[in-house]
Parts: C-alpha cells; structure tokens; sequence
C-alpha cells in the first residue's frame, strides 16, 4: 500500500475556511456566480414536503431520462464522493488501481474499506495523457478522472473505453464534463463498455455543494448492489428538486452556455498565466475543464503571498503524482482573474522570481 506521502483528504475546501472565508476564492471549483435565482426558488419549494420521507423516483426517472437510459440504471447519492465510499464497499474488488493525478477521495475510500489500492501515475512529460497499456491487466477496479481533476486533462473517450475488460469495473469520475462545451468524450449514456461506472456530480455546475447531490451511471445489477449498501433515504427532499430541475431542458441549455463561457474565462486566464513563462510557470494542458494547473517555481511561498494578497489557491502537493511546485487555479470571471494575475505578479516578485 503506498505510504501517506500526500494528504489524500485534503481538499480546496480548507483554503477558504476559517481565516480564509474572506479570500478571493480559486481554490474551490465551484462556479462561483451560483445556484441562479430560479434554482434556488426551485429548492426553497421543496421545503414545504420536509416532513414526508424523500421520494426519488421522479428525480431518478428524470435523470435516466436526461441521458437516455432506464431508471434501473440510475442511482441518486448524497454528491459523487458517496459514490466513491459505495464502491468501496459494496463491489467485490481484489486489485483496485488509481490513475493519479487525480481526485484523492476515490483512493481514500478504498483504503479505509481494507483495500490495497495500486496507483498509475501519469506523467508531466506526457502531458498527463492516459495511456493504457500502464494499467495493470489483473485490476479488476480502475478509476480515471475526465476531465480530470487537477489536471484538467480531457482524455479521449476512446482511449478511456480502451480499459474495458472482461471482470473489471471501470469508474470513470465525470464530475466535470458539463464545463466541457458539447460535453465531447463523455461517457454517460454509453451502455457498449463493458463494466462501466460513470460518476457525475451537480454540484460544481450549479454551485451546490452545501446540499450534496450527484448519480452514478451502470449496469443495473451494479446500480442494486451500491443501493444496498446506501442508508434509507441518503438523498433529502431539497437534492432531489435539485436532481430534477438540473436536468430539465432549461437547465441543460444554461449549462452549455456556462460551459462556452467557462471555455472562454480559461482561455483569458492562461493567456495571463503565460506572461509568467520568464518567472518559470508552466500550464498544464491543454486546460479542458473549469480549472487548471501550473507548476511555478517556490510555489509554497507564492501561495502564501497570495493569500497575505487576498486569494486563495489549491496547493498540488496532496495529489500522488506531484509535488510542492504545482497550484491548481479555478477559471473565474475575467475581472476577477485580472485581479488575481496582479497579485500573482506582485507574489512572484516577493518571492524573488
């Protein structure tokens, strides 16, 4: 089992606790000019039923709906990191792999359900592009972020359906495929790949994760198994109106045009980013996702510049695969990133770049 070199449950959560509540946050990435005002009414509608049990057939009937699937095949959780401790427990799994760099929380979740979890780690001189051919062939467990987080990878769905195999159980963490226009190389929907688990959560989208809302996609009897090892009513009434009003047609249409928007915003920011090529940062990519990663020179003291500055950033270093030079960055409006490329300037030069 690798050794706790990196902080598997740290998450950008805690930049902007306590005495960071009031930093200029891309440490979270979480759309930041959200949930919209009709969603939020949508929700607050839901109050009026808090006193019967959660009923979510109608939310499951809808996102089954939403991606062409039947409603055996759908399972509603309290976000996607209660799919990941599903997994862990409900699935008969004797040799997990990890491909890191990747959220830690799936790792995390098999290693305190007893497994010994073996890691892929894809490289920066590949551009953290899979290949797989380094997968091990006797895992019978692999999980892949796409796009993936930290890296904001978009691995080909081709060369993800590529891990299939007879026996094996592929999780595919889609999390953030709806800041992907067009959502290309997704996953969802496909009932060709054999093994497949896709994970999406709503709560980066549509700024909700106060409430704790996302779905697994997969085979039914998969579906059954992670059910029985959910609680009784693990989604509340207020998630499931979520559910539901994030895959209406409504919604979708506002998701793609925030998903442009987001395309647009990240091109702005790494266009910033590297003016700061003298200095020694470099962006991963391409970027695909609502966040990207860099690596930069003393970027422990940076961060803490930024901070002093008023932002706050994602330290890369809790992340098998790197180390204390790399910061994640989420994509924000285009004053607020002119903002931060000021203070990133004036940081760089604190620290002697």
């Amino acid at each position: 089992m690798p050794t706790e070199a990196h902080d598997l449950r740290h998450h950008g959560d805690a930049e902007v606790r306590d005495d960071g509540s009031a930093l200029v946050d891309l440490a979270v990435n979480v759309r930041a000019d959200t949930p919209p005002a009709w969603l939020r009414e949508r929700i607050a509608e839901s109050l009026t039923g808090l006193a019967a049990y959660p009923d979510g057939r109608a939310a499951r009937a809808a996102v089954a709906a939403r991606h062409g699937l039947p409603a055996e095949r759908v399972l509603l959780t309290a976000g996607a990191a209660e799919a990941f401790v599903l997994l862990a427990r409900a699935l008969k799994v004797r040799q997990p792999v990890v491909v890191h760099p990747q959220f830690t929380e799936p790792e995390a979740a098999l290693r305190d359900a007893g497994h010994t979890v073996d890691r892929v780690l894809l490289r920066e001189e590949d551009g953290f592009r899979l290949d797989p051919s380094a997968v091990p062939e006797d895992a019978d467990l692999v999980v892949i972020g796409n796009p993936t987080n930290p890296t904001s990878v978009l691995h080909p769905a081709a060369t993800i359906a590529r891990l299939a195999r007879p026996g094996r159980t592929l999780v595919v963490d889609e999390a953030f495929m709806d800041a992907v226009p067009g959502e290309r190389e997704a996953l969802a929907g496909r009932t060709d790949v054999p093994g497949l688990v896709v994970l999406r959560s709503l709560t980066k989208t549509w700024g909700l994760a106060g409430l704790r809302i996302g779905y697994v996609l997969a085979a039914p009897e998969t579906i059954a198994d992670l059910e029985r090892a959910q609680p009784l009513w693990p989604v509340s009434t207020p998630a499931l109106a979520a559910a539901q009003a994030c895959v209406s047609p409504r919604a979708l249409a506002e998701a793609a045009h925030a998903a442009h928007r987001i395309a647009a915003d990240r091109a702005h920011l790494v266009a910033g980013l590297e003016e700061f090529a003298t200095d020694g940062l470099r962006v991963a990519g391409p970027a695909e996702g609502s966040f990207v990663l860099v690596r930069l020179p003393r970027a422990t003291a940076v961060r803490r510049h930024l901070r002093d500055l008023g932002f706050a950033v994602r330290r890369g270093d809790t992340f098998p695969g790197l180390g204390e030079e790399w910061l994640r960055l989420a994509v924000r409006d285009r004053a607020t990133v002119n903002s931060f490329l000021q203070a990133l300037d004036r940081a760089v030069t604190l620290t002697g770049g």
